[in-house]
């Protein structure tokens, strides 16, 4: 076969440095997310949604065949950053999380984990990150240590 021809779909989540509310603002929060779409678009790995809360993310997007998942988080991360230090005297010493979860998401479920992403804000007046980050772990079967997850 002549050509390299994929799909992956890829879950991508990420906390603020110590799960901070520095996203409260939902402007701000909006802003953030429509950055983050477009550093997708333009790294090759289009995004199906994004979404989040004031302390973390969530990212379906369709991997690049050229790209690497840890690539293209440090740079997700590393753009929006910028962006966001420039927004508010506040944001000057935003930084996200050292770490993150990526998890392969099966076509049959896209719009499932799309309508889970969108529903962020009503989803966690029940769930802490911390124990919905844990239970996705579970769910996808990863294995951790509670010691270095959180920063």
């Amino acid at each position: 076969m002549p050509q390299s021809l994929a799909r992956i779909y890829v879950h991508i989540v990420f906390s603020t440095k110590e799960r901070r509310s520095l996203l409260q603002d939902k402007r701000l929060r909006d802003q953030c997310h429509a950055y983050l779409a477009g550093t997708c678009k333009a790294r090759g790995s289009p995004s199906l949604i994004v979404g989040g809360v004031a302390d973390h993310v969530h990212i379906l997007c369709m991997l690049s065949r050229e790209e690497s998942i840890a690539v293209l988080v440090r740079e997700l991360k590393r753009e929006s950053s910028k962006s966001l230090k420039t927004k508010s005297p506040d944001l000057r010493s935003f930084y996200w999380q050292s770490g993150y979860g990526a998890f392969s998401i099966s076509p049959s479920h896209v719009e499932a984990l799309k309508r889970y992403i969108a529903n962020q804000e009503e989803h966690h007046g029940k769930e802490a990150f911390q124990d919905e980050f844990r239970r996705l772990l579970k769910k996808y079967g990863v294995a951790y240590d509670e010691r270095y997850v959180w920063d």
